[in-house]
């Protein structure tokens, strides 16, 4: 693992776009308190083939410093091989865990975070996306014009969805959406969960936290992200989507747009 600082997005934005192998990923992040909290937990993070962001809890400068760590954390990988790349995950995972269990937690929360996101990494010669997951932040796959939520949340909704006692909106807007069953600290399982599949031209990955989901459904993000012209008008419509409806939570986004290189 190669240490690097790399600054993340926090109450900001930014763009840019990374060139490999033929191909080329415009991506934006846009991260925003919302209109209800007082700070924000969210942060995102960008470097090149690696796409990233957690959702902290244990409240103000507890869950800032447990997003912060753990997105440090998986900054450092540099993506390689899908095998090499997984496991040198698990090693920074583990790293941030430890680091978030030592945060002073006198106010009687333990901190703790969500992390989700995507690297290229290659997988039989062909460049692929690995995906993370722990907690309820979720990693999409907008492919011809269909919506695809790669990862599966970690939350006591999803269970009940499961069990056949919900219905996808109907957990939604449930009370208890909430309630996660995994984190990267806070006393709790952070068993991480990983998704592969080939890097396409046309495809977008949008990578959020609970703050736009909670507010967007699905088909709503499906469609800003067929009529957006670009990566940063795409982010920039979901999160004035979502604070149009209130925001009442952070709300942090990745898009990153695949196109031909040769074709720019």
């Amino acid at each position: 693992m190669t240490m690097e600082s790399i600054p993340t997005v926090r109450n900001s934005a930014a763009s840019g776009v990374h060139d490999f192998d033929g191909f080329r990923v415009e991506w934006s992040a846009v991260s925003d308190v919302g209109l209800v909290r007082e700070a924000n937990e969210d942060a995102a993070l960008v470097a090149r083939q690696r796409y990233l962001l957690a959702d902290g809890m244990g409240g103000h400068d507890r869950g800032e410093i447990a997003s912060e760590a753990v997105l440090a954390a998986l900054g450092a990988v540099v993506p390689g091989d899908l095998t090499s790349t997984r496991a040198a995950v698990l090693d920074a995972l583990d790293v941030a865990a430890d680091e978030i269990d030592h945060i002073d937690s006198r106010n009687g929360r333990r901190a703790g975070t969500t992390v989700t996101g995507a690297m290229v990494v290659t997988y039989d010669g062909v460049p692929h996306w690995l995906v993370v997951n722990i907690g309820d932040s979720r990693t999409y796959r907008w492919s011809e014009s269909e919506l695809e939520q790669v990862t599966t949340d970690h939350s006591q909704v999803q269970e009940l969805v499961e069990a056949g006692f919900l219905t996808a909106e109907q957990a939604r807007v449930d009370p208890r959406r909430n309630v996660i069953t995994r984190a990267v600290g806070a006393g709790m399982d952070a068993e991480a969960d990983f998704f592969a599949f080939p890097v396409v031209v046309g495809d977008k990955v949008l990578i959020c936290s609970d703050g736009l989901t909670g507010e967007l459904p699905d088909s709503e993000i499906s469609d800003i992200l067929a009529d957006a012209p670009d990566a940063a008008a795409a982010a920039s419509e979901l999160i004035a989507g979502a604070l149009a409806l209130g925001a009442r939570d952070n709300v942090t986004v990745i898009v990153a747009a695949v196109s031909r290189l040769d074709d720019v």
